[in-house]
């Protein structure tokens, strides 16, 4: 999974990717317009942690999150510059917009969050329409005779076009199966999932208030974007913490969990997401799927072969092994499970797959 860290200038975009994947990027000012940092994020688990000390593998490899932080945009940038800083990000799976609520005389930048907000909104949506715009237009000047697809095509476009006009995101109308398939192709911005992550101050984090609360939590809301809580200052010191130390320090703040693993969840929550666990004494691993995904297409996520030449599945659920304590017990319960290629894995399934090629 990749995500783009979007944010005005000066909002503590990079901070936050420091935060995440344990890079010491300049945070200061961003200015390479036309570079962007990228990092990878370990996704901790408690359920991989308790599966490594059952198994005592020579590897245990937790889920990843690859991080794209890109420099700030500002309403002031000539269109160009700002398309050039966003094609950077426009392979990633989801976007994760940075809106800063900590107030600091000594940083300059749009303190507004519903400024902020607002022109990251639309910035996206002017991005969408420029491809649309460009793309309908070409289609409609060809000489040549355009081909059933290709008018398709346009009646989809001109779909999108009315609703980018009308300010709404492309995530909000309504597409048939057939064409999600069609303009996923263009790599819409206002198509793919968004997390507000919004950048308090520590006083702030701990009070849960702050200047346009209201106004700002509705306007998320009718946006249906995902949401989380940080203080990135505040998170900076807690990773450079040790074990015992540092989830004092979050309980004080009546917190369970760092920022990257309250971040992880709502990613998974929001783009719908799931892990399932392959064990043994080579490996303990995570593996991230889409909810909803078959037995068979999971296979293909750990290889190729799997899938191609797929038997069964053999299913075990992560609360049974803890709560019995060895495969052995799960299996004596007649709680392993055999399934076929259309099975639904769920989330903390761990799975043995049976395959021949």
């Amino acid at each position: 999974m990749k995500i783009g860290i979007v944010g005005m200038p000066l909002t503590g975009k990079t901070t936050l990717f420091n935060l995440l994947t344990g890079q010491h990027k300049e945070t200061s000012v961003y200015s390479s317009k036309g570079t962007k940092n990228i990092g990878i994020a370990t996704v901790y688990d408690q359920r991989i942690d308790y599966l490594s000390a059952l198994y005592h593998p020579r590897k245990t490899t937790y889920a990843t999150i690859e991080f794209v932080d890109i420099a700030g945009i500002s309403p002031e940038l000539p269109p160009k510059e700002k398309s050039e800083i966003f094609s950077l990000i426009q392979d990633v799976d989801a976007l994760l917009l940075v809106i800063r609520l900590f107030e600091d005389p000594a940083v300059g930048g749009e303190k507004n969050p519903l400024i902020q907000l607002e022109n990251l909104k639309c910035e996206l949506l002017l991005r969408d329409l420029e491809v649309v715009e460009n793309r309908l237009e070409r289609l409609k000047k060809s000489k040549k005779k355009l081909t059933a697809e290709e008018l398709g095509e346009i009646e989809i476009l001109e779909k999108c076009n009315q609703g980018l006009n009308d300010n709404q995101f492309l995530s909000n109308l309504e597409f048939s199966e057939e064409e999600i398939k069609k303009v996923s192709g263009f790599s819409f911005y206002t198509l793919k999932p968004i997390i507000i992550a919004l950048n308090f101050s520590e006083e702030q984090f701990k009070t849960k208030s702050y200047p346009q609360k209201d106004q700002l939590e509705q306007a998320i809301q009718d946006s249906r974007m995902g949401r989380i809580n940080l203080c990135g200052k505040m998170e900076m010191e807690i990773s450079e913490l040790e074990g015992e130390e540092r989830q004092i320090f979050l309980e004080d703040l009546g917190l369970k969990e760092s920022g990257i693993e309250r971040l992880t969840k709502v990613c998974y929550q929001h783009l719908g997401l799931i892990s399932f666990f392959t064990v043994g004494e080579d490996e303990v691993k995570a593996w991230t799927i889409k909810k909803g995904t078959m037995a068979k297409k999971a296979a293909g996520k750990v290889h190729s072969d799997m899938e191609r030449g797929f038997i069964r599945a053999e299913i075990v659920k992560y609360q049974d092994l803890v709560t019995l304590g060895s495969m052995l017990a799960v299996k004596e319960k007649g709680l392993l499970r055999i399934e076929g290629k259309d099975a639904i894995i769920e989330d903390g399934d761990i799975i043995n797959f049976r395959f021949n090629v």
